[in-house]
């Protein structure tokens, strides 16, 4: 594998908690869903698998719409408690039904939800790459904290343009115009 350089066959999307409750809290919430709706629109153009997680949806309400509308209707969200998705068996078990060895990740809080599972990812040995144009916290002092220190421990940054090229690797690529315009 060429570390650090995402392959289509062994990458999965993963959008922890980008719920509705943190909208009024987080000032670029929207333009962070439509980032993340862009980001799961040309995964799944690309046929790279998406999971979704949801904080305890009963008290944080569902994944923003912006992002639903994008997946088909029988889409199956992943509930969880932990704040590390990984404390979900169905997410570690949907990690191993899609066979993924790099983990694109996104969402909210990201220092918080979004650090925790991408600390545990690696300590379980996945690599982890961090779409930083598609993360947020309440303040932006904890974002930025998020990221530092998933960055120590040798979580890749990324961003949504960057990973879709990525995992094209080519403008000969069969889905090189919808990607192009999807970005554009």
């Amino acid at each position: 594998m060429n570390t650090n350089v995402l392959d289509k066959t062994k990458t999965a999307l993963v959008v922890i908690d980008m719920q509705e409750a943190f909208r009024a809290s987080i000032a670029d919430f929207d333009v962070i869903a439509s980032r993340i709706a862009k980001a799961v629109q040309g995964f799944q153009i690309l046929e790279v698998p998406v999971i979704i997680t949801e904080q305890y949806p009963k008290g944080l309400g569902r994944t923003a719409p912006e992002i639903l509308e994008v997946l088909p209707s029988d889409f199956e969200v992943i509930e969880k408690t932990a704040f590390s998705s990984c404390g979900s068996q169905a997410f570690l078990d949907s990690l191993e039904e899609v066979g993924a060895k790099q983990i694109v990740v996104c969402g909210i809080e990201t220092h918080i939800c979004v650090n925790q599972t991408a600390h545990d990812l690696l300590q379980k040995g996945y690599e982890v790459h961090l779409l930083q144009d598609c993360v947020a916290s309440r303040f932006d002092y904890n974002k930025f904290a998020g990221i530092r220190k998933m960055q120590m421990r040798g979580v890749v940054p990324s961003s949504v343009e960057m990973s879709l090229f990525e995992l094209m690797r080519d403008s000969k690529h069969e889905q090189f115009k919808a990607i192009q315009k999807l970005v554009k």
